[in-house]
């Protein structure tokens, strides 16, 4: 590999093509004129136009937007106070832990099967909206547990203690100096419930109900009883260009902000010198 780097560089053009290429050809065949999926005939639009005109796509999207950001805000509260609440050592702690880290090793199915179990039968939560937000409250908590409870860990807790030896309350200490350290590990774990329920299948399908069908669970349902239609790869073209526009968007506030930090860095060092 040393004496031939174009090998390597082969191999990886490979890797990306074989996953990207699939992606980019959904992108053309999207403003193909014509149903096939195969051949292009010519350049159109109309796909997206009929797309936005289907009341079922924009009713489920709507709800599949408020139930990603209803279970991730729950999720992220409740993971983050957890983080915090593992943070020191107390009699049983090693049991939450693993309590807590279970649904990262379920199989969606069998998840899915319980939670229906115990929405409907133990709970008695009908189907439909408030059994979709507990149960996708319940397997993306632990993710926000793990990102969370991995950047407190990392925290320097003599910075808390020398805020208290300032005089700053528990609130102050956390406003001004805990949460401005964890904000970045919350956010991150805020986008991973948030992606996580907005393309859940398997959990999501048995707990639809009557009127509560989200886009990914329709999106499978169209897609199993009449094929692929192109209204279905032109919502998949906007979905990858959505995500994709997030993707750069945290890709240039990461790199403002390490930026930004470079810059005070190196002015404080400057007065030192000074």
């Amino acid at each position: 590999m040393t004496r031939r780097p174009w090998v390597l560089g082969g191999v990886a053009g490979l890797v990306f093509a074989f996953l990207y290429a699939p992606i980019a050809w959904l992108a053309v065949v999207s403003f193909n004129d014509s149903r096939s999926l195969s051949r292009i005939t010519g350049l159109s639009t109309r796909w997206y136009a009929e797309l936005f005109a289907d009341d079922r796509v924009l009713g489920a999207l709507g709800l599949t937007l408020r139930l990603a950001l209803t279970s991730a805000v729950v999720a992220t509260l409740i993971g983050t106070l957890a983080a915090f609440g593992l943070r020191r050592a107390f009699p049983g702690r090693g049991l939450w832990t693993v309590l807590l880290s279970l649904p990262l090793v379920v199989p969606e199915v069998v998840l899915g099967v319980a939670l229906l179990g115990f929405c409907v039968k133990l709970a008695g939560i009908p189907l439909g909206f408030g059994a979709l937000v507990a149960a996708h409250v319940a397997f993306s908590l632990s993710f926000v547990v793990v990102v969370v409870r991995a950047r407190v860990a990392g925290m320097d807790h003599r910075l808390e203690e020398a805020a208290a030896d300032l005089g700053a309350g528990p609130l102050v200490a956390f406003r001004t100096i805990t949460l401005p350290l964890v904000a970045p590990a919350v956010a991150a774990g805020f986008a991973f419930a948030f992606l996580l329920s907005f393309d859940d299948v398997v959990t999501s399908s048995y707990l639809t109900g009557v009127g509560s069908t989200t886009l990914p669970v329709f999106v499978y349902a169209q897609a199993s009883k009449r094929g692929v239609s192109p209204e279905i790869v032109a919502l998949s073209t906007l979905m990858v260009g959505v995500s994709a526009a997030l993707l750069v968007a945290g890709v240039l506030v990461a790199t403002w902000r390490a930026r930004r930090a470079g810059r005070a860095s190196t002015f404080v060092e400057h007065l030192r010198d000074q």
